[in-house]
Order: structure tokens, then C-alpha cells, then sequence
């Protein structure tokens, strides 16, 4: 077996997810899960078919974000393993909607930061180990970062 690290490549400002799934159908289900969660979001997935044809299978509705996904998915490579891009939303907007498929079995991450996908390739094929999402803790905050934390979270409307 060959442990391999693969660098999420996207704009620094653009959201993702990346989970695995178990069937062709997710395609479509994420699709939908996407439009009906956040209907003018803009965003792009790609399925990594893991029997059959062995196809990257693609949906969204924004030509950046669907060739993102297709090219990150096609570098991941992980049977089984979906992810979606998307701008105009936040995974917070639509994570438990994604959760919600019946086909998704597993989350790896929602981020916007630099993220590296730990993956395992074998004679059979790749799958994912897990991941490392941004980097390291600088310390723990103190009284002025927990006033900015919670302002911040008032700002954008998800605490009142």
C-alpha cells in the first residue's frame, strides 16, 4: 500500500465538501439537496464511480465550479468519494442537506482552507484516509478574540 497526500486545488475563497457516498444516484440527489437548500448558490460536484464504467459522473450549475470538482476528483481518485465546490454559499447552508442523502455515508470536511486529502492507493484502487483541513492552533484566545468570535458570529447572522 502507498500513502499519498493530494493538495485541494481552488480559489482561496471558495467552499467545499468532500465526503463519500455509494451509489450512481448521489449525483443527482446532491444536486438537488444543493438547489433546494440555497437556491441561487453557485456550485459544481464530481462523483468518483467506484464499479462499472468507472466514471467521474459531474452536476452543478456553474462551469468553474464543475471543473473544479471534475479536476480535483479526478486527482483524489477515491472510489465512492463526491465533492462540491460552491460560491454564493456556505457549507453551513447546506451541510446537513448533504448529510441528509440517503447514499452519503461519511464527511471528511467543509472549508475554504488549504486542505490535503490523505489517501491510501492499493492494486485494487484509492480511498481516503482523511484529511488535513488549514493548519495548526498559534495558541488558545483570550478575552478580546472570544468578543470577536462571538461579534463575528452576530455579524453574519447565525448567533442573535
Amino acid at each position: 500500500m502507498e500513502i499519498k497526500s493530494v493538495m485541494i486545488e481552488k480559489p482561496e475563497d471558495i467552499n467545499f465538501i468532500l465526503g463519500q457516498t455509494h451509489f450512481i444516484k448521489s449525483v443527482e440527489d446532491l444536486h438537488e439537496a444543493m438547489v433546494y437548500s440555497v437556491p441561487n448558490a453557485k456550485f459544481g460536484l464530481a462523483f468518483c464511480e467506484a464499479s462499472g464504467a468507472r466514471l467521474i459522473r459531474y452536476s452543478g450549475n456553474d462551469d468553474e465550479m464543475i471543473e473544479l470538482a471534475k479536476k480535483n476528483a479526478k486527482v483524489i481518485g477515491a472510489g465512492h468519494s463526491f465533492i462540491i465546490f460552491m460560491k454564493d454559499a456556505f457549507p453551513i447552508n447546506v451541510l446537513n442537506a448533504i448529510k441528509s442523502v440517503p447514499e452519503v455515508v461519511n464527511i471528511y470536511c467543509a472549508t475554504a482552507n488549504k486542505t490535503e486529502v490523505i489517501v491510501a492507493e492499493t492494486e485494487t484502487g484509492r480511498g481516503i484516509l482523511g484529511v488535513i483541513d488549514g493548519e495548526t492552533p498559534k495558541g488558545v484566545e483570550g478575552d478580546e478574540d472570544r468578543k470577536w468570535r462571538y461579534d463575528i458570529l452576530r455579524k453574519f447572522g447565525y448567533k442573535l
